[in-house]
């Protein structure tokens, strides 16, 4: 070893790692995953984050294998582990892990998949990342997403029922009144900022609103997790995450967990200020001429307490003035089309986010 005139050997001083996240470009925090080595983080791309992250999240025991008395100096399974379970090498393993293969065939992935217990969002999440080729790598552009007038006059006629559509990013682009209510007067929040996302995490009325609020919130980070399988180009993504990262603490854990799951309908118990606590039934739609749309529906049975709600805080919403509406992001507060009336709803919303699709398909040729 190299030695100075005294005699003292000469340590080459520690360079900080080059580090990037899970979404290219990004610095890596030590909230991304506390249970990976660091060193393996600077080097592997999302496909090796996304199988550390499940293996560190599964115990021997789960796997169906019996502990062997050795210390294990991480929590979930051994890469060795992994790979026995798959029936691949060790070193093929710890070299997709590590980076230095970026992609598998489906059969590996497969038993992969089936070694790693993922579910089926997860396995699609896994191809997605094996595969990038497969999927738009570019990501939609923000502020081009596109309402067809159908969709409009759909929220419009909802009766005792709340309506969003939510693009890719869950930025939300069309509400109906009822939503408005629910939600907080969409039409007074700045466009960049109605985002589904960025309420659930920072905005505290929507907070308390959702008794569930934990299992609400990690369902929203596995919908952002999988647009970044999806889209880890796009600036307006990377933007959002890097700000719910810098302000919410669960949202950090819960991003570096690498949580995948897509849940299309369930059950929430609501705490509104005005109508007090009730449940309500959602349901995620997908546009069939555009998967990259969401319509989201809040309703009750009929004849319930929780309908009865709903209907009240409509009501409220009517005499506040609340209106209905939606945002293409053709200029720097949106386009806006409103409503005061829900006779006049259909047509009027209509003719306006048509508008919107026109200019979106001129900005694009």
């Amino acid at each position: 070893m190299p030695c100075d005139l005294q005699g003292h050997v000469l340590r080459r001083k520690r360079l900080p790692w080059k580090t990037r996240g899970a979404l290219p470009g990004e610095p890596v925090h030590e909230w991304e995953n506390p249970a990976v080595n660091r060193r393996d983080r600077s080097s592997r791309g999302p496909l090796g984050d996304f199988l550390a992250a499940r293996r560190a999240s599964l115990s021997a025991p789960e796997a169906g294998l019996a502990e062997t008395g050795k210390l294990r100096r991480v929590p979930g399974l051994r890469r060795e582990e992994v790979a026995h379970l798959a029936g691949i090498s060790t070193d093929y393993y710890t070299r997709l892990e590590q980076g230095r293969v970026r992609t598998a065939s489906r059969a590996v992935l497969n038993a992969l998949g089936r070694a790693l217990q993922l579910n089926g969002d997860q396995h699609r999440y896994l191809i997605q990342l094996a595969h990038p080729e497969a999927s738009d790598r570019s990501g939609c552009r923000h502020g081009h997403e596109r309402i067809r007038p159908q969709i409009a006059r759909l929220l419009s006629n909802l009766v005792d029922t709340a309506g969003l559509v939510l693009g890719p990013y869950l930025d939300i682009l069309a509400w109906n009144r009822l939503a408005s209510a629910l939600f907080g007067d969409l039409h007074t929040i700045k466009p960049q900022h109605r985002n589904l996302a960025r309420m659930v995490f920072l905005d505290p009325h929507t907070r308390s609103l959702l008794l569930d609020w934990r299992e609400r919130a990690q369902e929203t980070v596995s919908t952002l997790r999988m647009a970044a399988g999806t889209h880890p180009l796009q600036p307006r993504l990377r933007a959002l995450i890097s700000e719910l990262a810098a302000h919410d603490g669960d949202f950090r854990t819960w991003w570096g967990q690498h949580l995948v799951t897509m849940r299309t309908c369930g059950r929430s118990r609501l705490n509104h200020p005005i109508a007090g606590q009730f449940d309500v039934d959602w349901q995620f739609l997908t546009d069939v001429e555009d998967e990259k749309l969401w319509v989201v529906l809040l309703s009750a049975p009929a004849g319930t307490s929780a309908h009865a709600a709903l209907r009240n805080l409509d009501a409220v919403a009517e005499e506040r003035g609340l209106q209905e509406g939606a945002w293409c992001g053709r200029e720097p507060h949106g386009c806006r089309a409103t409503v005061g009336s829900p006779n006049r709803a259909g047509a009027k919303a209509s003719s306006a986010i048509a508008e919107c699709a026109d200019d979106g398909a001129h900005s694009e040729e």
